[in-house]
């Protein structure tokens, strides 16, 4: 009875801070998005080594950065649950299905089979079209190209493979997404976020999203530029040095950014050393 009335008070006092720092402007999830990652953090997925990628980690940022974050690139309709391939199969511990971990939040949430197989999901939506969906780095053979990739530690549920994916969780860091008590979450290095942002904006179809991406990655380079120039050095180096076509694609979205931005990473990247 004393532990319980311990972790009731220490709670009723992180969701005291929780609103304070909402007050202070930091960005706070929303009911829908909130209740899917604390579902996904208490069922053991960060603790698994996952990371939370997209929108809801950038969300994450605001704190850590020290900056506030325009409300438009932070509007979202999904939440994206990442995991190396090799960690999940030889971690040796498995949380519950995530199916059923959504079921426990809203039960309309449903299984998409996957393009290439019909028996595999990797996506999961509900009735107010919100999705779920879980990715994994590309391994890079071409048997693996295309098909979803079998996660042990996620209860064998599917992972989409996505080229870059490995850049983007390579030693990810620890912050705190401000819903309820506030959640524990793994996310991107924030350095790593921001060059990955310049890459997929050039690779996407959907010139919204496109547009998103941009925004989010000038956002974060124009922050790191101040307060960790060092490690957005060296992230931008890291990429460029992965060949011709990462370079081609950084180029590519760099010119995307504005002049301003542009001229900011390039004297970080300049002053720090590197190509």
């Amino acid at each position: 009875m004393k532990h319980f009335s311990t972790i009731k008070a220490s709670y009723k006092r992180r969701k005291t801070l929780v609103r304070a720092l909402a007050a202070a402007g930091l960005p706070t999830l929303d009911a829908q998005s909130g209740t899917i990652v604390e579902a996904m953090w208490k069922a053991g997925f960060f603790r698994l080594r996952g990371v939370l990628v997209g929108t809801l980690a950038f969300q994450a940022y605001a704190g850590p950065l020290g900056v506030r974050l325009d409300p438009r690139p932070l509007m979202t309709q999904d939440a994206d649950f990442a995991q190396f391939w090799g960690i999940s199969e030889n971690i040796g511990e498995s949380m519950p299905s995530p199916v059923d971990v959504l079921h426990s939040v809203d039960e309309s949430f449903r299984k998409i089979p996957h393009v290439t197989d019909p028996f595999v999901s990797t996506r999961y939506r509900n009735q107010r079209d919100y999705a779920v969906d879980f990715l994994t780095p590309n391994r890079g053979s071409a048997r693996h190209a295309d098909k979803p990739a079998r996660m042990r530690a996620l209860a064998g549920t599917g992972a989409e493979p996505l080229r870059h994916l490995d850049f983007l969780i390579h030693e990810p860091e620890r912050s705190v997404l401000l819903f309820a008590g506030g959640i524990p979450v793994t996310i991107p290095r924030a350095e790593r976020f921001a060059i990955h942002k310049l890459i997929v904006a050039v690779e996407r179809s959907n010139q919204a999203k496109s547009a998103k991406d941009i925004q989010q990655s000038r956002i974060l380079i124009e922050a790191l530029a101040t307060r960790r120039p060092g490690e957005l050095a060296s992230a931008w180096r890291v990429a460029w040095q992965s060949g011709r076509r990462w370079r081609k694609k950084l180029e590519a979205g760099r010119a995307r950014l504005p002049e301003e931005t542009q001229a900011s990473l390039l004297a970080t990247v300049e002053d720090v050393g590197g190509d």
